[in-house]
């Protein structure tokens, strides 16, 4: 199973990067633009993958959810110092250590970002609990929090 999940994270990656860079229109044009991309897919999964991900259908083609970036990325540019680092946990379960009294206020900046790889989280003073589904979305995780906040994280 892990490594459906990896293939599925690996599709929906592509599926966005896909839609962010042009329009589609049917889902078997995205399948074969997934193939010609090394991935392998069917009608099936893709509409799956599509439902999921949120995906609408518009007169233009396939278009992303949209979401408010400014209000998130505002919280993450306030926040970003109080991240001290990240440590993986297990598969499934990532703990990221903040200055004291802010961890609260990260998991709130991270529960309002609603990233469809995060499942919730839990946090304490200075410590934040982050669960994932699986390996997979904790990767996408890891790579997410790497980017809004320049730590990265240790196996330890």
């Amino acid at each position: 199973m892990p490594a459906q999940a990896e293939q599925q994270a690996r599709r929906r990656e592509a599926i966005t990067a896909i839609l962010g860079s042009q329009a589609v229109s049917r889902q078997a044009h995205l399948v074969e633009l997934l193939r010609a991309a090394g991935i392998v897919a069917t009608q099936s999964s893709v509409s799956r993958d599509l439902r999921d991900m949120g995906v609408v259908k518009l007169k233009s083609g396939y278009a992303l959810p949209q979401q408010p970036p400014s209000a998130a990325q505002a919280d993450f540019e306030s926040i970003a110092g109080f991240v001290r680092s990240l440590r993986v946990a297990g598969p499934n379960l990532t703990i990221i250590a903040t200055g004291a009294g802010a961890a609260q206020r990260v998991a709130l900046s991270l529960d309002r970002a609603a990233w469809p790889e995060l499942a919730g989280t839990l946090s304490g003073d200075d410590t934040i609990f982050v669960a994932t589904v699986d390996r997979a979305r904790q990767k996408l995780l890891l790579a997410r929090l790497y980017q809004v906040f320049g730590v990265k994280p240790s196996n330890n």
